[in-house]
């Protein structure tokens, strides 16, 4: 009987001694075995798994790759998601890249090492699911007051969560973070959740006007204020009146204009440039900036006052490189979308461009992000998106690495660690990876690793 704790995985395979060796390698699965193409579809639809690992070598062409590609092209055609690892023989690397050209998600070669397969399988596994997620949120969008902030990561999900507790609130909120994070998107779902999202929002931005256009774009001026005022024009905050305002970029405010503003904070009401009566405004205020105030302050760049008036809650956003796994969900977010609008049928990234997305720093952050994949719809002309469609290759300070090469690097920093840890003792470290003296011993010399064991 089917264990529901565990994974279903589907290994196709018609070499009875390595489907004996396959079926009680994967430690978390529930494996299924498959020795030819009919069989592989009846299990694929009665057991829905997520992962499969395919020879290409199948009856009744086991000298060839034909029956092999043929069901890989199936099995993406009944589910473009799942990961089709492909296995084949160490003299057959052109079938192999053809399969990854077909959709398959990696290759192995021959002679299979149950644990390094197993280390494939895991990550696929772990990219289906963020995918999934990412499907999951992206559906959702449409009824979620969140709707646009795309995240599976534990930080983004506790900023989310904060938005909802305080959007209800009339507090004061100061919203934190890099250039590119997303803080207009948050002030907008904060907008959504609260009483007055049936009123307007506007936003401006402080650093993007001139410091003398500013105080006439915020506050609004009287006819004849100064030359070329032809006329009365209420400012963007008498525009916001019973919705929200969103003043970005709040750190770049001169210090004059910071008096104003605080006066309107602490009164509620203002006089339009060139104009002697007090309006009465009911609004909103949302600040953000990616600057460290408190470091204006000690500068004489920021008022403490306005500050304490500003930032009642504050919410910080993190980088794009601290949001552990969002970089991929957000990529497939964006391709979908900038490949929808183009009319384009990209079935995804390949390994070495995910590979890129994961391990690039993004210093533009989310802004980058989404630039990067809006040129790749546009500049690919394959069926994936590549690490040179992304601009990974050639450049400096960005990663070009295939999938093998990530998850070697990997292998190889976690064993250092635990060498490191265990004053390089085998047995110790071993047993601190979770495998047998043996298998570290074979998965260094496999990694070009030196052994000194102690």
């Amino acid at each position: 009987m089917p264990n529901d704790t565990l994974k279903p995985l589907l290994v196709v395979e018609d070499n009875p001694g390595l489907q004996k060796q396959l079926k009680w390698a994967f430690e978390g699965y529930q494996v299924y075995i498959a020795g030819d193409r009919a069989t592989a579809m009846e299990q694929l639809a009665r057991y829905q798994p997520r992962v499969v690992t395919l020879d290409l070598g199948l009856p009744p062409d086991q000298a060839n790759a034909s029956e092999g590609l043929a069901l890989l092209e199936e099995i993406l055609k009944l589910d473009s998601h799942i990961k089709v690892i492909v296995v084949t023989g160490n003299d057959d690397r052109q079938n192999a890249l053809k399969a990854i050209s077909l959709g398959a998600y990696d290759f192995y070669q021959k002679p299979v090492d149950p644990e390094i397969l197993s280390l494939i399988v895991d990550r696929a596994s772990k990219l289906y699911n963020l995918e999934a997620e990412n499907r999951r949120l992206a559906a959702a969008q449409s009824s979620s007051p969140l709707d646009g902030i795309v995240c599976a990561s534990d930080q983004m999900l506790s900023v989310c969560r904060m938005v909802e507790k305080v959007a209800p609130a009339e507090a004061s909120i100061l919203i934190l973070g890099d250039s590119g994070t997303g803080k207009e998107m948050i002030a907008r779902a904060l907008h959504r959740l609260s009483p007055r999202k049936d009123g307007p929002f506007l936003a401006v931005n402080c650093a993007a006007i001139p410091e003398a256009l500013l105080e006439s774009e915020l506050f609004g001026y009287e006819k004849g204020a100064f030359t070329g005022a032809a006329k009365q024009t209420p400012g963007k905050l008498e525009h916001a009146a019973g919705g929200t305002f969103f003043l970005d970029e709040i750190g770049d405010m001169p210090m004059a204009l910071q008096a104003k503003m605080l006066r309107f904070l602490q009164e509620r009401s203002i006089e339009r440039l060139g104009g002697h009566n007090l309006i009465s405004i009911d609004v909103r205020v949302i600040c953000a900036t990616h600057h460290d105030l408190g470091e204006l302050m000690k500068s004489g760049l920021f008022r403490e006052d306005l500050y304490y008036r500003i930032s009642e809650i504050s919410i910080e956003l993190p980088a794009l490189s601290e949001r552990t796994g969002d970089a991929v969900l957000l990529a497939k977010t964006f391709l979908d979308k900038y490949a929808g609008e183009a009319g384009r049928k990209i079935q995804g990234f390949t390994n070495e461009a995910l590979a890129g997305i994961e391990t690039y720093d993004w210093p533009g952050n989310v802004r980058e992000l989404e630039s990067r994949i809006k040129r790749a719809v546009i500049l690919s002309e394959g069926k994936q998106i590549t690490a040179a469609d992304l601009g990974f290759e050639g450049a400096g300070g960005m990663l070009s690495l295939d999938l093998r090469a990530a998850r070697e690097m990997a292998e190889r920093k976690v064993i250092q660690q635990a060498l490191l840890t265990h004053n390089n003792n085998m047995s110790h470290s071993a047993e601190a990876l979770g495998i047998s003296r043996p298998s570290l011993y074979n998965l260094m010399k496999k990694l070009g690793m030196d052994v000194a064991d102690k």
